[in-house]
């Protein structure tokens, strides 16, 4: 199809109205546009012609008079070009949609090995830089998570959570560090005397209060869960107490007389504080001890995996417990014989032992207190001890629970689990 002579007497009055406007877009007045001028405009019309006739016709003899004309339309004595359309641009855009298209078929199976590697169900450690901004936490535990005390300058255990009876100090742990974390929402279920059966059971308390089950704090979308409990299960806190003596050597025979009743609130054994602790729990050849941290293995698996039942989302920690008992004793400071201390001190480390193991049979975290804390049990100065025997401290000035955590293990806790939190940033 041959070009009509209309569409070229067009292009030329275009060509000319636009050269009369272009002094006026550079800020200069008008002016009628000249012979040569006009004859500009008449050339850059001609190669327009000549350019629509190489399309229509696609000879070899046609592109190169199209080419030819376009070449003289560019005058060195203007500004404008003509612009011949084609349609490159669509060609543009389907190649950027075809790139695109590759592009995401690419990423699709990385995203699925990282969600396999990841689990749908648990996120566990994560590499650096990786982790999402915690939403909702929830501690669960016993007295050495709760941090247990009775007054001291932080005022009166905290009942914002739990009942006043579970004695939570208002700077345990688990408060500070969804204080450092910024968590939106934040339950800290943690409570004195606690066991794993109070995980799904309520817990009644030595001054009337009832803690509900500690997992009723949990939710669907709750993202990081930490877990310190077993001591309870086991018996090692009562022990440490069956363990006090008033002489600072052993009686024989000590095993063999009566035990006292259960207190409320523990600040005696149940037996007299004559020591022989360690006759008194091996007893007939078995370890009682030894056998109380074996059956709690079970029940902190049971335990952790009903916590991914109902949080299938959540990072899980388990916390184990900060190094309060020494390996030898130091009477009268701490009244527990360097034998029955000796004792307590390797049940101590098999308890945390049970943790790591029901840890890495739940394929969950392990937040270390334990190392980080070596240097600092009951027998050290008060200054550097982070738990106390007999209850009072200089820590923080104020009474603990006996033969627990005093702030500044409270702050020393924080500190390692924060660290094992920020391990999977």
């Amino acid at each position: 199809m041959r070009p009509s002579r209309r569409g070229a007497a067009v292009a030329a009055a275009f060509g000319i109205g636009l050269m009369a406007l272009a002094p006026i877009a550079q800020g200069a007045s008008p002016v009628m546009p000249s012979a040569a001028t006009a004859a500009s405009a008449a050339t850059a019309a001609s190669a327009a012609t000549a350019a629509s006739a190489a399309m229509a016709t696609p000879s070899a003899a046609t592109a190169l008079s199209a080419a030819t004309a376009l070449s003289a339309a560019r005058s060195p004595h203007t500004r404008d070009r003509v612009i011949v359309t084609t349609k490159q641009p669509a060609t543009r855009e389907r190649a950027t949609r075809e790139r695109a298209t590759r592009e995401r078929a690419t990423r699709k199976p990385a995203v699925r090995k990282l969600k396999a590697a990841a689990g749908t169900r648990h996120i566990g450690t994560l590499k650096p830089g990786r982790a999402r901004k915690i939403r909702e936490y929830v501690a669960l535990g016993d007295s050495w998570s709760a941090d247990t005390m009775f007054i001291d300058v932080n005022g009166l255990p905290d009942a914002t959570h739990a009942p006043l009876d579970c004695f939570q100090s208002p700077v345990n742990y688990p408060k500070l560090l969804a204080r450092e974390l910024k968590v939106r929402r934040f339950r800290d279920a943690t409570c004195g005397s606690a066991t794993t059966v109070h995980f799904t059971q309520p817990q009644r308390l030595p001054l009337g209060g009832t803690n509900p089950p500690q997992f009723d704090r949990l939710t669907k979308r709750t993202d990081l869960v930490t877990i310190g409990i077993g001591g309870n299960d086991a018996g090692i806190a009562s022990a440490a107490f069956d363990c006090l003596s008033v002489l600072p050597f052993n009686l024989p025979g000590i095993e063999a007389l009566p035990t006292l009743p259960d207190l409320p609130i523990p600040l005696l054994g149940q037996k007299l504080p004559l020591g022989s602790c360690q006759p008194y729990f091996t007893k007939g050849g078995v370890d009682r001890l030894q056998v109380a941290i074996d059956a709690s293995l079970p029940k902190l698996v049971r335990a952790v995996r009903q916590v991914k039942k109902r949080s299938p989302r959540a990072r899980i920690l388990l916390v184990n417990y900060l190094n309060a008992v020494p390996a030898r004793g130091c009477w009268p400071l701490v009244p527990i014989t360097d034998t029955d201390m000796a004792y307590l001190h390797k049940a101590f480390l098999r308890l945390n032992a049970m943790v790591a193991k029901a840890a890495r049979r739940t394929k969950v975290e392990l937040a270390d207190t334990f190392t980080p804390t070596v240097g600092h049990d009951i027998c050290q100065p008060p200054n550097k001890r982070y738990a106390e025997a007999l209850g009072v401290t200089i820590n923080d000035l104020g009474v603990v629970v006996p033969a627990h955590p005093n702030a500044a293990g409270a702050r020393a806790q924080f500190r390692a689990v924060l660290a094992q939190v920020q391990r999977g940033r």
